[in-house]
């Protein structure tokens, strides 16, 4: 790699990361000069603040995006290593080049919107920042890269993995690919249910007691590695396949979240431990027909009858509601629609598992709850349902937090959803790594006019992009998981979701168009990569109401000085 040669040595390799944190620095407080424009923007608004927002609310997703860019910059950066080799430094330098560039026309767009001067010159202009691009970014490097990409054959990103976690990781791979790979194809071809196998596989290895206590049967340790070792499961599973292995630990991942922020004592013991077996299997009702991520707005009815609530209405997008024995269903308890969230209560449905594609369970006073599975492009194998409730009783018993918990169900949900999130970035790197090495080995075997499709420049640079997004995607993943298991995070979480998700499209993308026509041919796995990736940017929190109504919210009310904590 005679082009990394400016990175041999360790002089070298400090300069470069040193010019690369003074770009960083540099462009941080560029974007905190832009926040805060835009925040007293928002605020001085007819309305204030909310107003102001939804009046703003391109310049507030772009603020987001460049939040989320900055981080991962910023996270990467912080995992270089002195006594690491040139290729580790320039694969992470590249990133961050192309994360500045990305950030400044992002702020740039931003202070159009606000009428104000220009925010990033300095930065465009910084001779450091120019020396450095030309380094990351010269076509000489980039082949070089990309030539260390392939031979890395995926293992990017992984320096903040603690060893015992390497461990889960081996395990879990061999599992995946002995177990799951060889189903992926006809499950996702045929439509077809998750099959025992791989469930009775994830049981044996623990896989849905992750974030569950070991006084519950569980396995975490409330140790700082127990969301590393759930990121590094979801990872390898859904290298194999999202949709038939990948998202199986995310339902038992957010209920159980939710359960051990709101649930009574009773609650914990009763559903923990079997969830933690696997012996219950879960699915997360939020969404309704109406409202999609608008949870404050949700409308499901719960009555008060003897002994329980009555549900009537409908929900949508539940995944795994068929396969599932237990729901976790937000629904309005408080039939005063002005109380918004505060009106909503979190109830854990039972019901039994279904393996078709349709579902209709009657309870002998005469509660019904019918479920359809809704075709997909993708993402199959768990299904995602359309749900109609029709005088279904839940009884007391099962209302997450008993009388204490009604009206607190947004609350106890978000309280899973910050694992779901971070959970999600996980999924998005293994369908990453799965369609990069995908790609890595297509191009090396396919031939070209008489070479070798991985020999060409292009080709190699299309491999180092691909790499340095997804080596950073997976940093700040592990990054964001040590701030959670400190009570920390809910911001990052939300940025690394926003970001893992969007560049899960990107590699996804690329990794096809390296396969030519054959990538878009059903028989190739990345045809599925693909596909299965576009869904990651919707679930979990859409990406437009995660960065309006979460990240640029978030940053704008900190700017302002309105939330206690900070992020």
């Amino acid at each position: 790699m005679s082009a990394l040669n400016r990175l041999a040595s360790r002089e070298d390799k400090e300069a470069a990361i040193e010019n690369a944190r003074h770009c960083v620095s540099v462009l941080r407080r560029s974007l905190d000069r832009v926040t805060g424009s835009l925040a007293r923007s928002c605020q001085s608004a007819k309305g204030g603040l909310s107003a102001g927002l939804d009046a703003r609310q391109v310049a507030a997703f772009e603020l987001a995006w460049a939040s989320a860019d900055t981080l991962a910059a910023e996270a990467t950066l912080a995992s270089l290593d002195l006594a690491r080799g040139a290729f580790d430094t320039a694969l992470g330098i590249l990133f961050v080049v192309d994360a500045v560039v990305a950030t400044i026309e992002r702020l740039d767009a931003i202070g159009l919107d606000l009428e104000e001067q220009d925010q990033t010159g300095e930065l465009r202009t910084d001779a450091r920042f120019l020396a450095l691009r030309r380094l990351a970014t010269a076509a000489a490097t980039l082949e070089a890269v990309g030539v260390g990409v392939a031979e890395a054959d995926g293992e990017l990103g992984g320096s903040l993995i603690s060893e015992d976690n390497l461990a889960v990781q081996d395990s879990v791979r061999r599992f995946a690919m002995d177990v799951v790979a060889p189903l992926a194809e006809g499950i996702h071809r045929h439509d077809l249910t998750v099959p025992e196998e791989i469930l009775a596989g994830l049981r044996e290895i623990g896989a849905f007691g992750l974030a569950i206590p070991e006084a519950f049967g569980g396995t975490a340790q409330q140790s700082e590695d127990d969301t590393q070792r759930m990121l590094v499961v979801t990872e390898a599973l859904s290298e194999a396949s999202l949709g038939a292995a990948g998202s199986l630990i995310t339902r038992p991942e957010i209920l159980c979240r939710a359960l051990l922020a709101g649930g009574t004592p009773d609650q914990k013991a009763r559903w923990l431990p079997p969830i933690a077996a696997g012996e219950i299997l879960c699915a997360i009702s939020i969404t309704e027909p109406d409202y999609g991520s608008d949870v404050a707005s949700l409308g499901l009815r719960a009555t008060r009858v003897d002994g329980g609530w009555h549900l009537n209405g409908a929900k949508t997008w539940c995944t795994f509601a068929g396969k599932a024995h237990l729901l976790m269903v937000v629904a309005r308890t408080d039939p005063d629609r002005s109380l918004g969230h505060r009106g909503l209560s979190l109830m854990l449905v039972e019901k039994p598992s279904d393996d078709g594609h349709a579902f209709d369970v009657r309870q002998p006073a005469g509660g019904r709850l019918v479920g359809r599975a809704i075709p997909t492009i993708g993402y199959r194998g768990m299904h995602s349902f359309d749900l109609g409730f029709e005088d279904f009783f839940v009884p007391d018993a099962n209302v997450v937090g008993g009388q204490a918990g009604l009206g607190r169900g947004f609350y106890f949900t978000m309280s899973g959803m910050v694992g779901g999130r971070i959970q999600t970035s996980a999924r998005a790197c293994g369908v990453m790594r799965a369609a990069l090495r995908a790609g890595i080995r297509y191009t090396a075997d396919r031939r070209v006019f008489g070479a070798s499709l991985q020999s060409y420049a292009l080709t190699r640079a299309k491999l180092a992009r691909m790499g340095a997004r997804f080596a950073a995607c997976r940093t700040l993943s592990y990054a964001v998981a040590r701030l959670i298991d400190q009570g920390k995070g809910r911001m990052e979480a939300s940025l690394v979701k926003l970001l893992a998700c969007r560049s899960a499209e990107i590699v996804t993308r690329e990794a096809l168009q390296l396969h030519g026509g054959m990538g878009y041919a059903e028989e190739m796995p990345v045809s599925r990569y693909f596909v299965d990736a576009r869904v990651l940017s919707i679930f979990e929190g859409a990406e437009e109401t995660l960065a309006l109504k979460v990240v640029a919210r978030s940053l704008l009310e900190d700017a302002l000085g309105l939330r206690a904590g900070g992020v």
